[in-house]
């Protein structure tokens, strides 16, 4: 098997939501239904000393992400169909619409709150890697292609660590799962920050 995964530069993300617009646009979706996310963290402040001039601490980076296509998906543990399942070939996880019976046990027992429940059907979709363009010969998924940056690749996951590390800055969420995703962290990530757009991820707004 050849499980496949993401690398994400969060160091040269700018944050312009392209991966996520193509991805929208590609699957035909409607807002607020987002199968790839950019998530905004910042801190830091900016001070004025006596004399009037002004210091800055502030900083904001981004996170570009999607489904995990995880190792041992919690969606596929707990589908109460059997309709999620992972692709022994590729590692792909999917769902069955045929199964599927859209009462979104996936999205509520997934860590990162990736299955969307589409108003077109009422059934759970997700990153699927754009596997029907991928198997037809187009070497990435459409949220590689649109990033102006090159900050996403994708690819055989062994390969994406061997490249980059195994970095997945997902904490215990990773530990969990195993998500197949390698990132790496901005600059200013160990300064922590806070979510700055807390609406626009959200898997609900």
């Amino acid at each position: 098997m050849a499980q496949y995964g993401f690398y994400v530069n969060t160091d040269i993300c700018t944050g312009c939501k392209a991966c996520m617009t193509a991805c929208f646009d590609r699957n035909d979706l409607e807002v607020p239904e987002k199968f790839r996310k950019v998530y905004e963290f910042g801190g830091g402040e900016w001070t004025q000393d006596g004399n009037g001039a002004f210091s800055s601490t502030a900083f904001t980076y981004y996170v570009s992400m999607t489904c995990g296509q995880c190792d041992d998906p919690a969606c596929v543990k707990n589908c109460p169909t059997g309709a999620m399942q992972k692709d022994p070939e590729t590692g792909i996880v999917d769902n069955d619409k045929e199964v599927c019976i859209g009462c979104m046990t996936c999205e509520k027992v997934c860590p990162f709150g990736h299955p969307v429940q589409l108003a077109s059907d009422g059934k759970a979709h997700k990153c699927t890697m754009c596997t029907s363009e991928t198997e037809n010969g187009t070497p990435d998924p459409v949220c590689v292609k649109a990033c102006p940056v090159r900050a996403i690749e994708f690819g055989p996951i062994d390969e994406l660590r061997a490249a980059h590390g195994d970095t997945c800055v997902l904490g215990d969420l990773s530990d969990a799962t195993g998500p197949n995703v390698v990132f790496n962290p901005h600059r200013d990530a160990a300064k922590g920050g806070v979510l700055r757009n807390p609406l626009e991820v959200s898997h609900i707004a």
